[in-house]
Formats: structure tokens, C-alpha cells, sequence
């Protein structure tokens, strides 16, 4: 099988009419630098570029990735001596995609990588996960190189950047014991070795997926003294200069393949990335952001693999005379799950191209920064939900282990949790929500619509007018919980209901916009302007019930 080919939808996203100006950003910086060899001739060819590489990598998902997804499952990685071995399933899929050519996918040619956009990067990242969410987290990793190339030095770029292209594999050591979410309280210690002219790691991190990686991009505290985050500064330790041992690989839930680990420093030496006390406030922020689109990918190819089991079992499974495919309550089961996966998809790649054209626009950096929380919330929560579904479409059979599905549900609870979870998500949107950028975006999808649509296009009518009702609608929910007066209040009493009151909308104006492309979008679109109205009715009736 091909993950790439057998899903119309990925090359409709790879092919959009913007696409044109994502490549032609991306190979902006050969005026400077110097054309490459490899570079395409146009915008035109750097998307036939992009398509044979998915093709490619379609494949190996399908015939490599996929196949060795149970056994990687069922054996994970081992711990000895205080290094971590994969499972024998992990190590062919890493080798298959590096003498593929398939590493360091978003560097520059001048660092031996493809330079693709972020929207190739996270369709990869996409097909990977439908094959294997749990490997999806270790290829996910290379992104750790677009921090280097962003804010390290050119000696540093020019050292480690290659060697990603090459396979070395990466972690981002964040977590601490008494450092989760609140990153301010990193306590890992950074200090200069005047003697040996380097910096030095002391202490412990923990929950540190691929853990015993190559290269490790390390937040730790630089100055003495401080207790917040402008005392933390950010270093890349090379694996092979020593003074780190793995302490222990965590027994987990799911994504079982992909080794979390607690790691131990002691006297690591290491080098600075960027300035000092910029490490979280800009750094790894900026890397956050591009990890929870990765992980909005992962949900995705998630969703789309637990869509595909549902479909496929309820298809061959009879019962009482007929394919379970034919009953009504699971016809709305599989619609749901479809209109999840197309609607989270959208909203993904409209905001990877945002991603992209934000290296030259001000306004696209903006929108890129509000989509981003709500394409990982949006996401991992409908991942979850898929994976629930497709276990009861299964019915008894997809709580054995036998079926894929079983994997499916227990890899899915992790994706709303790591790289911020979902609360947080909703904190990151509370900004938009309450500045009115994302209902500044509504109206602009809006606008696009009502000039584009032929007036003979009823259902689309219905459906934007639908939409128009929900924003009405949300407009209510909003002023009832502002009401109260602060954006603490807001947040209090129902931000969450707010941020997925907005998603829902958006994901229906956006498969709308697609529908003029491909009227298979449609339905899909008519599901989510119904699903506004409803779940938008329903807050704003507990918001009222709280606020009395």
C-alpha cells in the first residue's frame, strides 16, 4: 500500500492554489545564498518535488512503517548500561527512510537538506503517524534542526545540521520531576567551564521522548540566582561527547515504540544556542510551536487510520443478515469519524501554509500563531474520539489485541497531553478569542465564500448561511461569559467552550472553501455547521445556567 496515493486528499492539499507561493518562499533564500544543483526551476517543479517525495515516503509507510507497527508495539525499546536500543522494527524503519534520502526534510540545501515547507512537513508527518504514531514521534524530532538552523551559530549549523540529514537522531530535554508544563521552574543547571571553554550540564530531566538521542536540544538554568524563565538559557549536548546516562525508559500506556526516558547529566559539556536567557521565552517556544503542529499531524494520521479500520470492519462484519455498515447508528458513527478527520485536516494545512508564508508576512506570522493552538486541540481531541469509535464500530473485537484498533486507542491518549495539553491550548487561544482575531479571520473566510459561490450552489448557501447563524451564535456565548468583565473571568467560566466553538466554525468555512475544489468536501463541511449550532447552543446555555 501507498499512504500517500491511496488518499486523494493529501495531494488535494499538496496541490492548493496557494501552494505556488509557499515554494516560491521557500527558495527565497538561494538569492542570497546561491542556487543549488538540486534546486527546482520554479514553484511549479518544487511542488512535483514535494509529490514524489510523499509518493515515496507513502510507500514506506505502507509496506515498511505499518507492517512492523505490532511488533514494535509489543517489543519497545530495551535499556543497558545506560543506552537505549530500539526495537528491531524502529531501527529498519529509521534505516529505511536514511538511506531514503528523507532526513532533515525542512533544512536548507545548504545544510544537505530538502528545504520543504512546513505544509510537506507535517503531510509527512501525517503519513507516517497512519502507519505508526509512535514512530511518528521520533521522525517528528528532526524538527529540533530548525531551531539550530534558526538561532545557533553558523560554526554550530555547520557542524550539526548535516549529520541530522544524515540520521542523527534528536530529543528536546524540557521536562523535569518538578518542571511539566511549568517550564519557569526548570531546575537543570548550566555552567561555564572557563577552563575547558564550555558550558556544562548538571542535573535531570524526565518524560524526555527518544531520550538517548544523538543530538539533545537542553533547557537549563544559566544564571545564578533566578528562578523564572529569564534565567534559562537553551544548548545543544552532542550525545557523543559523554556525561549523560540514560536512568531508566518509562513503562507506558501507548506509543510504546518511541523510548521516553529519564536522563541523568554530570558535567555534560555542551554549546549555547542563541543568547543567554532566551532559552524559553524565545527559543523554546518557538520550537513548541512547530511541535504542536507536529502533533496535530500525528492526530491526524491517527484519525485517518482509525477511519480506515472502522470503514474496512464495518464493511466485512454481518450481522443479522447485512453488512453492520448498512445500520444507521453506525453509518452516523463513520460519518462523524470522517467529518472529524477531513475537518481537522483543513484546518491543519491552512494553517502550515500561514506557517510558511510567515517567513515574509507579518499577518501571516499572526494568524499562523492563533491556528496553531486550535489545530492541536482540535486534533488530539478528535483523535481520541476517532479511536473510541472505531473500538465500538469493532464492537468486542477491538478490545483485543489482534485488531489495530486496540493500539490505535491506547497511542491516542498521549496526543492530547504532550506538547501541551489541551487546557493549554485553550490558554495560548485565549488572546485571539479575546482580542477578536480569530472572528476577524471568520470574516474574511466569509467574504472569500460569498464572492466565490455561484448563486445556483444552494446547499452551499445553506451551509454558509448555517455558519453565519453560528457566529451569530457564538457572538452570544461569548458576550454571556465576558460578561463578568476580565479576560480571567472569560477564561474562568468558558474558554474551552469558546476555543471549540471557534474551531468548529472555522473547520466548516475552511471545508467549504475546499468544497469549490472538490464538492466531496461538502458534506463534510454541512456536518461542522451543524455541529456549531448545536454545541454552541448548549454552552451558551450552561454559561447562562453558571452565571446566574
Amino acid at each position: 500500500m501507498n499512504f500517500y496515493t491511496d488518499n486523494d486528499k493529501l495531494s488535494f492539499y499538496l496541490h492548493h492554489p496557494e501552494m505556488a507561493q509557499v515554494a516560491a518562499v521557500k527558495e527565497h533564500d538561494f538569492a542570497e545564498h546561491g542556487n543549488h544543483p538540486e534546486a527546482p526551476a520554479n514553484s511549479e517543479a518544487a511542488v512535483k518535488q514535494y509529490d514524489a517525495v510523499m509518493t515515496l515516503l507513502g510507500d514506506i509507510a505502507g509496506d515498511v512503517i505499518a507492517p512492523n507497527a505490532a511488533d514494535v508495539d509489543a517489543q519497545g525499546p530495551s535499556l543497558e548500561n545506560g543506552r537505549v536500543t530500539y526495537a528491531p522494527g524502529t531501527r529498519q524503519n529509521l534505516d529505511t527512510l536514511i538511506q531514503s534520502g528523507l532526513y532533515g526534510m525542512t533544512l536548507q540545501r545548504r545544510y544537505n537538506g530538502l528545504n520543504f515547507p512546513r505544509v510537506a512537513a507535517v503531510m509527512a508527518a501525517e503519513i507516517i503517524a497512519r502507519a505508526d504514531v509512535g514512530f511518528a514521534t521520533l521522525w517528528g524530532l528532526q524538527d529540533c534542526a530548525d531551531t539550530i538552523q534558526q538561532f545557533a551559530s553558523e560554526e554550530l549549523k555547520q557542524k550539526y545540521l548535516p549529520r541530522i540529514y544524515q540520521g542523527a537522531t534528536c530529543s528536546m530535554d524540557l521536562t523535569e520531576p518538578d518542571a511539566g508544563s511549568d517550564l519557569q521552574s526548570v531546575r537543570l543547571k548550566a555552567t561555564f567551564d572557563e577552563a575547558a571553554n564550555c558550558w556544562r550540564l548538571n542535573g535531570v530531566k524526565r518524560f524526555i521522548t527518544n531520550g538517548d538521542a544523538d543530538l539533545h536540544l537542553v533547557l537549563a538554568r544559566s544564571e545564578e540566582g533566578t528562578n523564572d524563565g529569564r534565567g534559562l538559557s537553551y544548548f545543544l549536548f552532542d550525545r557523543a561527547d559523554g556525561g549523560m546516562t540514560v536512568r531508566r525508559i518509562e513503562n507506558k500506556m501507548g506509543i510504546k515504540g518511541s523510548p521516553t526516558a529519564e536522563l541523568q547529566f554530570t558535567n555534560a559539556p555542551c554549546h549555547l544556542i542563541g543568547e543567554r536567557r532566551l532559552g524559553l521565552i524565545k527559543y523554546v517556544m518557538s520550537l513548541m510551536n512547530g511541535a504542536r503542529l507536529g502533533v496535530g499531524a500525528q492526530s491526524i494520521g491517527l484519525c485517518e487510520a482509525a477511519c480506515r479500520e472502522a470503514e474496512a470492519y464495518a464493511a466485512s462484519r454481518e450481522q443479522f443478515g447485512k453488512p453492520i455498515e448498512r445500520f444507521i447508528p453506525v453509518q452516523d458513527m463513520l460519518t462523524a469519524m470522517r467529518a472529524r478527520t477531513d475537518g481537522a485536516r483543513s484546518l491543519m494545512y491552512e494553517t502550515a501554509r500561514y506557517v510558511d508564508l510567515a517567513e515574509t508576512s507579518k499577518a501571516a506570522s499572526r494568524t499562523a500563531d492563533i491556528l496553531t493552538p486550535l489545530v492541536k486541540l482540535t486534533a488530539s481531541e478528535f483523535a481520541n474520539r476517532n479511536a473510541y469509535d472505531c473500538i465500538q464500530v469493532h464492537g468486542g473485537s477491538g478490545f483485543m489485541k489482534e485488531y489495530a484498533c486496540e493500539r490505535l486507542y491506547r497511542d491516542a491518549r498521549i496526543l492530547s497531553i504532550y506538547e501541551g495539553t489541551s487546557q493549554l491550548q485553550v490558554v495560548a487561544a485565549i488572546k485571539g478569542i479575546a482580542n477578536g482575531a480569530y472572528l476577524k479571520l471568520i470574516e474574511q473566510y466569509d467574504s472569500r465564500l460569498r464572492e466565490a459561490l455561484a448563486t445556483d450552489n444552494k446547499q452551499a448557501h445553506t451551509i454558509l448561511s448555517m455558519l453565519g447563524e453560528a457566529v451569530d451564535a457564538y457572538r452570544q456565548l461569548y458576550d454571556a461569559a465576558s460578561s463578568q468583565g476580565s479576560t480571567d473571568d472569560l477564561f474562568e467560566h468558558t474558554a474551552r467552550s469558546l476555543a471549540e466553538s471557534l474551531a468548529r466554525i472555522i473547520m466548516g468555512y475552511l471545508l467549504l472553501l475546499d468544497s469549490l475544489r472538490d464538492e466531496s468536501f461538502m458534506a463534510s463541511s454541512r456536518y461542522w455547521a451543524e455541529q456549531s449550532l448545536s454545541y454552541i447552543a448548549g454552552a451558551l446555555t450552561l454559561t447562562r445556567s453558571r452565571l446566574r
